[in-house]
């Protein structure tokens, strides 16, 4: 076993306090929500490195994850990326703005708009990825492989719940 981290002396303290409470729970979900904030550091930095904000890696992670055209609707982007229509017009329009995508007519609906990524779209969130990854392996360099496929298990435990509450 290693040694005491922020979390457990922070439990330790409100058991002292409170010992009428169980604070299991803390355990595991305080743990979760510092590590959430150690994740959100490392995205923004390799986002920076990319010259991308978080929402326009977003947008462009889902065309790439696409495949090659690199294309989505506006529905599709959206969907993707759990944002209204309007917020998702606007990043559009920004991200056309850079040159990071390019709106065009659906060949199959003429009524119907594309979002296409361009090459400098493609090169930007593949540095992002690369980063992110490189970022991300650093913070689980604490833990064996087997160590992190046993914390992905539970966690897509976890998570599966709240997705599937979240359906219902």
């Amino acid at each position: 076993m290693t040694g005491a981290d922020e979390v457990d002396r922070i439990v330790e303290d409100w058991t002292r306090e409170r010992p009428d409470v169980d604070f299991a729970p803390m355990h595991v979900l305080s743990r979760v929500g510092r590590l959430a904030k150690h994740l959100d550091r490392a995205r923004r930095r390799a986002f920076s490195a990319s010259g991308l904000e978080p929402w326009e890696f977003d947008v462009l992670a889902a065309l790439r994850r696409a495949g090659a055209p690199y294309q989505l609707s506006p529905k599709s982007l959206l969907q993707q990326t759990l944002v209204s229509s309007g917020t998702m017009t606007n990043r559009i329009d920004r991200l056309v703005e850079r040159r990071l995508v390019e709106r065009r007519t659906d060949p199959h609906d003429g009524r119907g708009v594309l979002v296409v990524m361009t090459s400098r779209g493609a090169e930007a969130v593949d540095d992002a990825i690369s980063e992110l990854l490189a970022g991300e392996a650093e913070l689980l360099e604490g833990l064996s492989r087997a160590d992190q496929d046993r914390l992905a298990t539970l966690l897509r435990k976890l998570s599966l719940d709240f997705d599937e509450q979240a359906t219902e």
